[in-house]
């Protein structure tokens, strides 16, 4: 739906620009004439808005129509397009009053600048009457939705959106009345055609995803509206339900409302407005059932998204029987009842499909009716939807043709109840990106087909009864990005061929019965980002690079290393921890979460002292965790140079010595646990530098001295110290109840339940020393097997 949404706006404003420049020359006695003279200096005026901005033809005495993002009516001189979107321009005063003198203006793109959170003018909209196009995504602009915009009755072409990624607002925020009520004159758009479909309008673009809307308190309007706009405006907002009067739209073909605070019923008028093609009203906590599309044969419906919601009842029946659907996601609701495969494949259109971690029960029907199937299905999800076998497409591999050679395909059939072996046919898949059986009862060998595949990415098959040894035959060429077989039964050595997946980011064979030595050869994979060892029969010395490898790469990238429960030994090399490059340098922005299209990567992590799911993984985030082995000797001084370190876990061991001093250099840590092993001498008073320092623990090491007192040391209890006879001071002489505490309580942690806790990721010197961005991530005390409910409750 991206690609179809940037080639639908890419396509209008193509439209939109021709309409205003060709139809426009041919008018009047044919002369071009240059940029008028009140127009150059509203530019300018907006150029001098900007900080050091890059507009280098923006010169004043030259004709302003041949500057660069600005275009003009050759017959009068004005300037009708300005489109400056995606040129890294900064203003810190928001959009400039000279904007507003552009009264000729029929598009506008100012989107994915920085406005820096700058409020919207309250006024200046209004006039530009003449405006078709306005797009102001990812700009950083907040406050309150213009009331002015109601005043652009020729409005085609709206779009607020924002960058949604991890769950906060990253753009600003925007507050304001439902959109589609700030319009009310929109059945009177012209019936051009626009998707070559007979009798269909251009129609009205509503792009609002990521708005959160507030009620607007009844204002003046600077502009004469209808009454019931003036009504609709003053009691309706993004935070409330979607209104009845909705099918006034007529007219109206994309809906894009996701990422809101909408509740309340989805109206029924909705999927009856003749003209529409794609709805999306993701992500917000609509509820109710859904009612049967009267006409679906003859509908013009081809995308539904009412994924993550709280929809429930029964799916009518008439929404597989949309003959143009191409994509329906209802995902993450709670739909129930029986749903047969037989009547999904009937969507000959049909392109992806996602039913998942709802409470219906999927069937695929083998006897009795024609085999059919849709041959351009590429995203298909049916993870929690009670599958008891693989559907009969994907079994026979005669019929296995899903995709006919020109997209990738995403196949999810996670958390469900499939058993025996993966068929083979899977394989045959030769698009296949992503592949998720995770959360199954399958077991044998993991076939060496899904490892040695020239198309799969992603590779999930955690939580099986996977058994025997991997593949050892991985041939050049391997495509994998991730693999993840953790909680299976896999024994053996890791295959040194793994090394031919030079893509991969995350490897993680946690949890099985792995008997081999450290995987010291993966250092050289230059993408490596997650090594995940934890819980198998690992043993000997980590090791650190070769002498003959001292100037070369090892282990690079990486930023999450988790050997806890092995039987590693042995003393810690300096040299292995002055190769960890990426935990040397403190983050400069927010980083992205580690997946693929959208798909992210999740991990089960000991963290501040408990289970942790990551269900988003940040480049950002680094941890190191190398606890509950028998490593000992000192802890390596060069540990104090992974600056960029967020969690630090080394107990349970048997490390000599002094805590490094050096620890106070980690800035970034907020959880250290250093506890059960041999360490004496004092603490050193450096580790009070440790301001985002939110669980600590020493105990049960033969530390002497006095606790040093300040800053975070203030805040942790007995329970951080205890266990260290030569020990003194604060808070030894606390109660074990006092106040303040620096590890989760344990009445929560006792229970098997979900909870969320929030991890604060520093974030660069661009946002100010100090600044950190709150990121909220599922906790799953005495981490268990997934369950539908529980992925449910997390997926929002």
């Amino acid at each position: 739906m991206d690609l179809r949404r940037s080639q639908l706006h890419f396509i209008l404003l193509l439209f939109t620009y021709y309409c205003s420049t060709h139809i426009t020359a041919k008018g009047g006695n044919g002369i071009t004439v240059q940029c008028l003279p009140d127009q150059a200096a509203s530019l300018l005026q907006l150029k001098h808005a900007f900080h050091n901005p890059n507009l280098s033809s923006w010169q004043h005495g030259t004709d302003c129509c041949h500057w660069e993002g600005v275009g003009c009516d050759m017959a009068s001189g004005q300037v009708i397009t300005l489109d400056l979107s995606d040129r890294n321009l900064r203003s810190i005063n928001g959009l400039s009053a000279a904007l507003f003198h552009l009264t000729s203006l029929r598009n506008l793109s100012l989107s994915d600048n920085d406005f820096n959170q700058a409020i919207l003018p309250s006024f200046g909209f209004e006039r530009l009457t003449e405006l078709l196009s306005l797009e102001l995504s990812g700009t950083g602009l907040a406050g309150q939705i213009p009331i002015g915009i109601a005043c652009l009755v020729k409005l085609l072409t709206l779009d607020f959106s924002g960058k949604w990624e991890l769950g906060w607002e990253e753009e600003g925020e925007l507050r304001g009345p439902t959109p589609f009520n700030l319009f009310p004159g929109r059945t009177r758009i012209p019936t051009d055609n626009y998707y070559h479909t007979p009798n269909m309008g251009m129609g009205l673009i509503i792009y609002f995803p990521s708005l959160i809307s507030s009620q607007i308190p009844p204002r003046k309007f600077p502009c004469p509206i209808p009454q019931a706009a003036k009504h609709a405006v003053s009691n309706v907002s993004l935070s409330g339900a979607i209104p009845s009067r909705i099918e006034n739209l007529t007219k109206l073909t994309f809906l894009d409302l996701s990422y809101n605070r909408l509740s309340g019923k989805i109206p029924k008028a909705l999927f009856t407005l003749p003209s529409l093609q794609e709805v999306v009203l993701s992500s917000h906590e609509l509820c109710g059932t859904l009612e049967d599309i009267p006409d679906p044969i003859s509908s013009f419906l081809h995308d539904i998204d009412l994924s993550n919601n709280n929809l429930a009842g029964h799916i009518p029946k008439s929404f597989f029987e949309l003959s143009r659907l191409q994509v329906l996601l209802l995902d993450s609701n709670h739909f129930e009842g029986t749903v047969e495969l037989s009547l999904l494949w009937k969507l000959k259109a049909l392109d992806s499909l996602s039913l998942s971690n709802n409470m219906l029960s999927v069937i695929d029907v083998e006897d009795g009716y024609p085999f059919s199937y849709p041959h351009n299905i590429r995203k298909l999800e049916l993870a929690c939807c009670n599958l008891t076998k693989i559907p009969i497409a994907l079994r026979t591999k005669a019929r296995c043709t899903l995709i006919r050679g020109r997209r990738e395909y995403y196949l999810n059939l996670s958390r469900n109840k499939l058993s025996g072996h993966i068929p083979r046919s899977i394989c045959t898949q030769q698009e296949l990106e992503v592949l998720d059986l995770s959360y199954n009862n399958f077991g044998g060998r993991v076939p060496s087909c899904l490892i040695q595949s020239s198309s799969i990415s992603i590779l999930k098959l955690t939580d099986n009864h996977f058994r025997g040894k991997l593949p050892g035959n991985i041939v050049e060429g391997c495509m994998l990005q991730i693999i993840d077989l953790n909680s299976n039964r896999v024994e053996g050595k890791i295959p040194r061929s793994l090394s031919n997946c030079r893509s991969l980011e995350v490897l993680d064979i946690g949890r099985n019965q792995i008997l081999d030595t450290f995987p010291s050869w993966l250092g050289k994979m230059s993408n490596l980002r997650i090594l995940i060892l934890r819980s198998n029969q690992l043993y000997g010395s980590i090791g650190g690079p070769a002498e003959s490898d001292a100037t070369s790469k090892h282990f690079s990238s990486l930023q999450i290393v988790d050997l806890t429960s092995n039987n590693f030994s042995g003393s810690l090399s300096l040299k292995w921890f002055d190769k960890l490059e990426t935990m040397m340098v403190n983050s400069t922005g927010e980083g992205y979460a580690l997946g693929l299209r959208g798909l992210y990567y999740q991990e089960i992590l000991t963290f501040k002292g408990v289970d942790l799911t990551f269900t988003k993984i940040l480049t950002t985030f680094k941890m190191i965790d190398f606890s509950n082995n028998a490593f000992d000797g000192p802890v390596p001084n060069s540990v104090g140079k992974l600056i960029a370190l967020h969690g630090l876990n080394m107990s349970n061991n048997a490390f000599t010595g002094r805590i490094p001093s050096q620890l106070g250099d980690l800035v970034q840590l907020e959880s250290l646990d250093l506890s059960r092993n041999k360490l004496s001498w004092e603490i050193p008073q450096d580790l009070t530098s440790l301001t985002y320092l939110a669980v600590l623990n020493l105990s049960s090491n033969n530390l002497t001295g006095m606790i040093p007192e300040g800053q975070q040391f203030s805040s942790f209890t007995n329970s951080s110290f205890e266990g260290n006879e030569g020990l003194s001071g604060r808070p030894l002489s606390k109660q074990c109840n006092s106040s303040g505490t620096g590890t989760l309580d344990s009445s929560v942690s006792s229970q098997d339940s979900v909870g969320t806790i929030v991890l604060f990721v520093l974030v660069g010197s661009g946002f100010g020393v100090g600044f950190a961005v709150a990121v909220v991530l599922s906790v799953v005390f005495q981490a268990k097997r997934w369950n539908c409910n529980r992925f449910r409750s997390t997926s929002k």
